[in-house]
């Protein structure tokens, strides 16, 4: 593992969900994230060409002028569509955690909001009727970009209907109905959400551009960055810098999936900070006058607003219930987005 998360194929699952060797996968699976919080998925559907296309656009949005991306800015919708100013996400304080971290593995103690912005697409059908309309707005589009909704819907698809594929080798894995987890996400809050982090300004040694944190929606899914940075703790405490395989996925398991597997499977604690190999890559985007933003390509899945969080059979005991009570999962989420600071009761 320190190389890296395990890859898992998804093949054999989308050709015969039903197969031995499909059921093999799943079981590996469900031990990795039991284990790690997180997993390679080796897609049929993803190559590189799509994420390049989605990296460059996003480059390209990112260095318009300061003034052309608070056009995009929605603070009364708790920024749960278009862009995030930069130094308004706050890591929730995990002292507590950091703390108990051994030296080797030692977490960047943020100071502060992160100096990212980020912008937030939805993907997939909202519900007609919803408690939580903050979490289900209506779409920003960028006036300079035309191919932004072609573009954003294309990559932001691909990698939702990745996370679908993972839910339902959860559920497989567990022994339980393929759908268990994916009739929780139908007409979930699904946001494709790249993040911006600008290394002419802040690109020097142990930056903090995401604080370590964890998400707390059901899956996070992330393309290939063309910059590393990219830490992740492992449930026994262990930090693994992470690498992503050509035409690779990254997914990462969220508060969410912790909640409803009664914490056997844990939310991943992660971080993102500029590191020796990060100013390697900078120093050689410079000689090739590449872009010097670092984006993020990622998507957090999520369980629909107005379904509840319920654990699921094999997990769903007293003492469990104790620790993940019964609660909308709209409630769960703007509690934790109150606690990020992006929005503001």
């Amino acid at each position: 593992m320190e190389s890296g998360p395990v890859v898992i194929d998804v093949s054999r699952f989308l050709a015969d969900p039903t197969s031995a060797e499909a059921l093999e996968d799943c079981k590996k699976l469900v031990k990795t994230l039991q284990d790690t919080s997180c997993l390679v998925i080796k897609h049929p559907k993803v190559n590189e060409e799509d994420n390049s296309r989605f990296l460059d656009m996003m480059e390209k949005y990112y260095e318009q002028p300061v003034e052309e991306l608070m056009k995009d800015v929605h603070p009364e919708w708790s920024y749960q569509l278009g862009a995030t100013p930069e130094f308004t996400e706050e890591p929730r304080d995990h002292s507590e955690v950091i703390t108990k971290l051994l030296p080797q593995y030692a977490a960047h103690a943020p100071k502060g909001a992160d100096p990212k912005w980020r912008f937030f697409w939805r993907i997939g059908d909202r519900p007609e009727d919803t408690k939580f309309p903050e979490l289900n707005c209506p779409p920003v589009i960028p006036k300079a970009f035309p191919e932004w909704q072609n573009v954003m819907d294309s990559w932001g698809s691909l990698m939702l209907s990745s996370i679908e594929t993972v839910a339902e080798m959860i559920a497989t894995g567990y022994n339980l109905p393929k759908d268990s987890i994916t009739n929780l996400m139908k007409n979930g809050p699904h946001l494709l959400a790249p993040t911006g982090s600008d290394l002419k300004r802040f690109g020097t040694l142990d930056q903090i551009f995401a604080g370590f944190h964890y998400d707390f929606n059901l899956l996070t899914i992330h393309g290939k960055s063309r910059y590393p940075g990219l830490y992740i703790w492992l449930r026994d405490g262990t930090r693994v810098p992470v690498k992503v395989p050509n035409g690779c996925l990254l997914l990462q398991a969220g508060k969410q999936l912790e909640w409803i597997t009664g914490g056997d499977i844990l939310a991943g604690f992660h971080e993102v900070v500029v590191t020796e190999d990060t100013l390697k890559v900078m120093e050689k985007s410079k000689e090739d006058g590449k872009s010097l933003w670092r984006i993020s390509s990622t998507l957090f899945g999520h369980v629909a607003s107005d379904k509840n969080l319920t654990i699921l059979e094999p997990f769903n005991n007293p003492q469990n219930l104790e620790k993940y009570p019964n609660i909308l999962a709209g409630k769960q989420s703007e509690a934790e987005l109150e606690m990020i600071k992006l929005s503001k009761k």
